[in-house]
């Protein structure tokens, strides 16, 4: 069953303008015969409703529907679907309210009726506070606020009964001050409009807003403004007001200590009680607060049997809230599915993205592990080819065998030519002033010192050295560099291309290109495992 606290919220005042709906919308005369037909029963569906005969109701809700549904009357259907919700909402079918109401607003997204927006929107505030929602249930009310402004509700008894409902909002949050706010703004409204049933609301709420702050006399003071109007017969649905106001008048007092009062109070209220009032929140609450009262008293029998009595209506209401809970997030309407189809597409976008993340993360990785793989082996490689150039530095063996290339045996050189064996001593004697060094050391510049011509020098090199005379060259400024980095340890200090300028290249390019030809390594690799040995050397002596 709906907290009757929101029966006046979705009663008579939501009734919009019928008439006028159907004047604007509809020309054709055979149409308006089938029109009138369904104004007729959404009356006879409100009286029923006014009486809390909601089967009834729902019957000739039912009836319209079919008759406007024919004649696609948009606007009017969605009033019918919202009346509809109303019903199901007080009948405790929040479920079927749910969808009633979401239908009602995916037709005013075409039709543009705020009215019968704010009207669904009324319904859908009360469900999600019930739902515990309470962001959401505060989003919508303050949607509704905006809307009322371009509507005729504005100051109207529509206005008020949303800006009861904001209120209840932000007292279930806890936050007092905008309780307050919405409850003066509310109040303003009402009293211009004499609309008792909400004046009376919103004093029990001013009431239980200073009990929470602990101003109990404040309190009291608004809750007996309430009982006054509740005094008065022509307030309707005052059954729930009555036991909400009782209740926090008995707290107040529990709270000041006066438990006799509190006992006469909650005793009276108690009494009067229906069998379907029992189980009402307040009503609940009001047995466990006169078991308090009595055991304050150290009257421990009467606490034990109001004790009692408190738990097995819990346990009742307890098992029927979570059948509702479980109707509720079974299934939700359609204005709430379009939530959970955007969450479900973010998961889906979330669970994607780190499955391409995992796979881009195990490529890295693989890349990685063969790169160092790769490197590791280069590495094992190049200290192989060190160690190796170092026995071949150390044993003074030439250079001349390190070629890939190499030949099997050297051709006999037979010299009996005294020109030839003089150009071969001058090479020997230019070779021990490190001539090669010089960045002009070419070919035409040695013959030029050697008194002969460029082609015959070129002749007795390849014949004598077994190679051309830049391949010569590189050879001894490279066995240059291999010996001096060993042997200089300033020179290992030098950049690579302060290197390559020393033994006569133009760049660090020439030199590494040519130094990895001859040995295999880069000339920083070999400086890098130089510094090593000789510090290792030094650390063991």
């Amino acid at each position: 069953m709906a907290p009757p606290q929101h029966k006046f919220l979705l009663g008579k005042y939501l009734i919009l303008p019928l008439f006028i709906l159907v004047l604007n919308s509809f020309c054709i005369s055979a149409q308006e015969n089938d029109i009138q037909d369904a104004i007729t029963y959404i009356q006879q569906a409100g009286v029923f409703y006014d009486n809390e005969d909601y089967k009834k109701s729902m019957s000739f809700y039912d009836k319209a529907e079919q008759i406007v549904k024919k004649s696609h009357h948009d606007s009017l259907l969605s009033f019918i679907y919202t009346r509809k919700g109303h019903v199901h909402l007080r009948d405790g079918k929040n479920k079927d309210a749910l969808e009633a109401y979401s239908k009602a607003l995916n037709i005013t997204e075409l039709t543009g009726h705020k009215e019968v927006e704010i009207n669904a929107n009324s319904g859908l505030i009360v469900i999600l506070k019930r739902m515990n929602r309470l962001d959401k249930a505060l989003k919508t009310a303050h949607h509704s606020l905006k809307l009322i402004s371009k509507t005729n509700f504005h100051r109207k008894s529509a206005h008020a009964s949303i800006l009861i409902l904001t209120s209840e909002v932000y007292l279930d949050k806890e936050q007092y001050d905008s309780t307050l706010y919405y409850i003066e703004k509310g109040l303003e409204i009402s009293k211009e409009l004499g609309y008792k049933e909400a004046i009376l609301d919103l004093y029990i709420k001013k009431g239980m807003v200073y009990y929470y702050q602990k101003k109990y006399d404040t309190s009291l003071g608004f809750l007996f403004k309430a009982k006054d109007i509740l005094s008065q017969q022509e307030i309707n649905n005052k059954t729930y007001p009555i036991i909400n106001t009782n209740y926090f008048i008995a707290n107040c007092y529990y709270q000041q200590e006066f438990y006799d009062k509190a006992i006469s109070v909650l005793t009276n209220s108690i009494n009067n009680f229906t069998e379907n009032d029992s189980l009402k929140p307040p009503a609940i609450r009001s047995h466990l607060l006169l078991a308090h009262c009595y055991n304050e008293k150290k009257e421990y029998e009467k606490a034990n049997l109001w004790s009692n009595k408190y738990v097995r209506l819990t346990e009742s209401y307890q098992k029927d809230k979570d059948q509702t809970v479980d109707i509720i997030h079974e299934k939700e309407t359609n204005r709430f599915q379009k939530e959970i189809v955007t969450l479900k597409a973010k998961h889906t976008k979330d669970k994607q993205s780190k499955n391409l993340i995992f796979w881009c993360l195990l490529f890295a990785l693989t890349t990685l592990s063969y790169i160092i793989f790769i490197y590791i082996k280069k590495q094992r490689s190049n200290k192989a080819l060190f160690h190796k150039l170092m026995k071949e530095i150390s044993d003074l063996k030439s250079f001349k065998q390190t070629t890939v290339n190499k030949k099997e045996s050297p051709k006999k050189i037979i010299i009996d030519d005294h020109k030839v064996n003089e150009i071969i001593t001058g090479i020997e004697k230019l070779k021990a002033q490190e001539y090669f060094l010089k960045p002009d050391c070419n070919l035409r510049s040695m013959a030029k010192k050697l008194k002969t011509n460029a082609t015959y020098l070129s002749k007795i090199i390849n014949i004598h050295k077994e190679k051309n005379y830049t391949d010569y060259i590189n050879e001894l400024r490279i066995e240059y560099v291999l010996k001096r980095l060993r042997d200089d340890k300033k020179f290992r200090l030098f950049s690579i291309q302060s290197i390559a300028t020393e033994v006569g290249y133009k760049s660090s390019y020439s030199l590494v290109k040519h130094f990895k030809a001859k040995t295999g390594i880069n000339p920083s690799y070999y400086i890098k495992r130089l510094n090593k040995s000789y510090l290792d050397s030094e650390i063991s002596v």
